[in-house]
């Protein structure tokens, strides 16, 4: 048995014996989302070097964060596609219950516990809950959570671009709900119309030269998703090095950011079984039903950065607004993660049996 061995390994090639171990780490390498980490050292970077964030001269950190969100929206509506999102209107429900889930039920569970303890008013953790609470849908993991995961990935196209578009007019609204905006911004018109001009006439002009430009931008996404990384790590870097100048990070423990992570995974899992429940009453096919849970329980972590850097470009609680997005952002990723495999594997026995 040895020699067979011996004989079997000295007449296979070591590069052919290597394959399957070099196909392993490729699909490892290829699978890591560094987006995450990235997140993880700028925040730390903040800490050690705020210098640089607060920098407010024309070539600089906060301009290239600036000038970043409408590059960011005109690519966006340079992808979008007209024809595709008229394809699902007719799944009224699907959609009325997916953006409900975004702008209504988030929020107000995010709401309830005011009942009992007004004084979350004026805890900057619960603002940036509520803050987390009124963003708009993520768009590109949804998609492909819903795509994994066997769902209908027209209706979660169409619902993620409908999220974007209505959180430019939504979102600033209940945030005003719980938080004024910049001394700069002078009420909801100022705020309005500095969300139009930097996220909104940009989705806008993309979108209309979608005919001729839409195609390559599509073709090109993988590589201009690194420039709107690149945008949203820089505004996380300068809305954390405000806070962290101006103390305002010293009181955040381990216990609380233990507390807060335990409410997130509790919002997530209530909304999930709220959302299951509702569309087995609407009697929704097993696809749409996917397509609810992912693209109603999500949240943006761009928009939320954009919207940070519109409407509190000055505020030093910026950064501890961010806190709960960046946890929901790394959490959701895992939970649908298992959830779309889960949901994989189901059809698979499906289809075999």
């Amino acid at each position: 048995m040895r020699d067979n061995i011996r004989i079997f390994v000295s007449n296979t090639p070591v590069s052919h014996m290597l394959e399957p171990v070099k196909q392993y780490i490729k699909t490892r390498i290829s699978s890591f989302d560094w987006f995450v980490p990235a997140l993880v050292f700028v925040i730390l970077l903040a800490w050690i070097f705020p210098s640089p964030g607060l920098n407010r001269d024309v070539i600089s950190i906060k301009s290239f964060a600036g000038a970043g969100v409408s590059v960011i929206f005109f690519l966006y509506g340079l992808r979008l596609s007209f024809s595709q999102l008229l394809q699902c209107v007719s799944l009224w429900k699907v959609h009325t219950l997916v953006q409900s889930a975004t702008f209504l039920i988030f929020p107000t569970l995010v709401a309830l516990p005011l009942i009992f303890s007004p004084k979350l008013l004026h805890d900057p953790l619960w603002v940036g809950l509520f803050f987390l609470a009124a963003m708009p849908s993520t768009v590109s993991s949804a998609v492909v959570m819903v795509s994994m995961a066997g769902g209908n990935i027209p209706a979660s196209l169409f619902n993620a671009t409908f999220s974007s578009i209505a959180g430019v007019f939504i979102t600033p609204l209940l945030i005003g709900l719980v938080l004024a905006p910049d001394s700069g911004n002078n009420g909801g018109a100022d705020i309005l119309i500095k969300v139009s001009l930097q996220v909104l006439l940009p989705m806008l002009s993309g979108m209309l030269l979608h005919r001729w430009y839409g195609s390559m931008a599509v073709r090109y996404r993988n590589i201009t998703r690194y420039f709107d990384q690149s945008v949203v790590l820089s505004i996380v870097y300068t809305s954390f090095c405000a806070s962290f100048t101006n103390g305002l990070m010293s009181d955040m423990g381990a216990v609380k950011l233990a507390v807060l992570m335990g409410v997130l995974v509790a919002i997530f899992l209530i909304l999930n079984i709220l959302l299951l429940v509702l569309s087995k009453l609407g009697r929704f096919q097993e696809s749409d039903i996917i397509t609810v849970l992912f693209c109603g329980s999500t949240k943006s972590l761009m928009h939320a950065t954009i919207f940070l850097r519109v409407m509190y470009t000055h505020n030093p609680i910026s950064g501890i607004l961010l806190i709960p997005m960046l946890i929901y952002h790394a959490m959701q990723l895992t939970f649908t993660g298992a959830m779309a495999q889960r949901f994989a594997r189901q059809k698979a026995l499906k289809n075999e049996s």
